[in-house]
């Protein structure tokens, strides 16, 4: 079988083709998973940091097991001291991201000792007590407090930023 010379290019072009394409879907193949980043501002939960604050611990018990706090908020009778956890995702290059937000927040009464604690988070775009259970009423101080370090939640700010 004889190949002219417009057979041979055309075939030659064919095959470059193939192994361009084969090429890059190697080459993309293993962007699956590392497309994007997640990382983690703030206070870093561990699963049971909840569970090891007790009713009555006072502040510096609380200091000591949990850190320091990110906010501390006075109350006509008491105080309250929240841990704040933030998580940013980033595709390539864009602006990350955030997409959780997570509050521990540890309740004290006029004496500081540990009155409640609770674990805020969204839920159905609430923000809600995983504790409790329950949605904060947004008629109190609490509720004011937690509007507004929950408002600014998937925007380009965030609570870490001056």
């Amino acid at each position: 079988m004889q190949y002219t010379k417009g057979k041979v290019v055309g075939l030659y072009i064919h095959l470059s083709m193939m192994l361009l394409l084969c090429s890059f879907s190697l080459l993309t193949a293993g962007c699956g998973q590392s497309f994007y980043k997640v990382t983690e501002h703030g206070h870093q939960f561990r699963a049971n940091d909840a569970q090891l604050i007790k009713q009555g611990m006072n502040q510096e018990d609380v200091r000591l097991t949990l850190g320091t706090p990110t906010i501390r908020s006075k109350f006509q009778n008491g105080q309250a001291y929240y841990y704040v956890s933030s998580k940013m995702r980033q595709m390539a290059f864009l602006n990350p991201k955030e997409i959780d937000r997570r509050i521990l927040a540890v309740y004290f009464d006029e004496l500081g000792g540990v009155k409640r604690i609770a674990n805020y988070g969204l839920k159905d775009g609430r923000i809600f007590d995983f504790v409790a259970r329950t949605t904060p009423a947004a008629s109190n101080n609490e509720g004011n407090i937690l509007s507004q370090m929950f408002k600014n939640l998937g925007n380009r700010g965030s609570v870490f930023e001056n």
